[in-house]
């Protein structure tokens, strides 16, 4: 998987960490290997000209996907689980590739929802990057429906990475890659 990361919010966010989260999400919804998003960080006002631009809503927004496909969820087969060969046994690897498209999230917007729902800025950034990638393969929560699928699966995606996290030793809290905290 293909992920770059661009912190252009000047916050010091941990570009690698969301790297590796963007690659399990990615990996956990049996996406080609050579499938690329890109998340960008950006500040207030970038995702506030994009969000009024994109969006027609003012002000600042937490993250904004732009698909470069208009993807649905049941669209999803040939990206998800390649070309059908005929053959069913479910172990070859996808064969189409794709570019996802774009993530623009603002760490400044997550840091206060953080506050708000008392949780650290990085559980909430990492809630928006999953988020975000679930809206790039389509995923939406306008409808009832949808959004009861759209959230359990974001749940269900976080759990497990924490699970992964802490059996790396990246316990909430610590800095580094290894888990300890920072000097």
């Amino acid at each position: 998987m293909s992920v770059e990361v661009l912190d252009e919010s000047g916050t010091g966010a941990d570009v690698a960490e969301l790297a590796r989260l963007s690659r399990f999400v990615l990996d956990r919804m049996r996406l080609h290997p050579q499938t690329e998003l890109c998340l960008r960080l950006v500040d207030e006002d970038t995702i506030g000209q994009l969000n009024e631009r994109w969006m027609d809503t003012r002000g600042p927004t937490d993250v904004l996907a732009f698909p470069m496909d208009e993807l649905t969820p049941g669209s999803l087969t040939d990206v998800l689980h390649g070309a059908d060969d005929g053959d069913d046994d479910g172990d070859e690897p996808p064969e189409a590739e794709a570019y996802l498209g774009d993530l623009a999230l603002c760490p400044a917007v997550a840091a206060r929802q953080a506050g708000e729902h008392g949780h650290s800025t990085a559980d909430e950034t990492d809630l928006l990057t999953v988020h975000g990638i679930l809206h790039l393969l389509g995923y939406d929560h306008a409808e009832p429906d949808g959004h009861r699928e759209m959230f359990a699966l974001q749940e269900r995606l976080l759990t497990e990475w924490r699970d992964v996290r802490a059996d790396r030793g990246d316990a909430p809290g610590t800095d580094r890659i290894d888990g300890s905290p920072s000097p």
